[in-house]
């Protein structure tokens, strides 16, 4: 059965840094757009950062420019989410979806529109907090 998968969250204090990892099974990635995007308590899931495997093409939020790298590696099928100088309000479950669209390369679309993504994964926690 296809889909994907979410790993590496867990507790850091802040300043420090974590790796996310989204892999899949019964796709290749390099086809595709994986999305990372994060949902904290109370509030709404949001976008925080893509990239069109086929190209490198990268977005990312503004809250987090500066701070997280997106990144894939198609030998291992694997889409990885670097996240450095980490925040409290960095706290949230993080979600990888994938996305089988093409279409206009902008944030409007692929950080703002969740249906932009077909499957998704169930999520890893990320806390941040001394």
């Amino acid at each position: 059965q296809a889909q994907v998968e979410e790993s590496g969250g867990g507790l850091v204090q802040p300043g420090g840094s974590l790796r996310l990892s989204c892999t899949a099974s019964g796709f290749t990635l390099r086809h595709y757009t994986i999305g990372w995007f994060r949902q904290a308590p109370g509030k709404e899931r949001e976008g925080v950062s893509t990239i069109r495997i086929e190209d490198g093409s990268m977005l990312y939020a503004d809250s987090v420019k500066g701070r997280f790298t997106i990144s894939a590696d198609n030998a291992k099928n694997a889409v990885y989410l670097q996240m450095n100088s980490l925040k409290p309000e960095d706290t949230a479950v993080y979600y990888c979806g994938l996305s089988f669209l093409k279409g206009y390369w902008s944030t409007t679309y692929w950080l703002d529109v969740q249906d932009m993504y077909d499957y998704w994964g169930q999520g890893t926690q990320v806390t941040v907090s001394s």
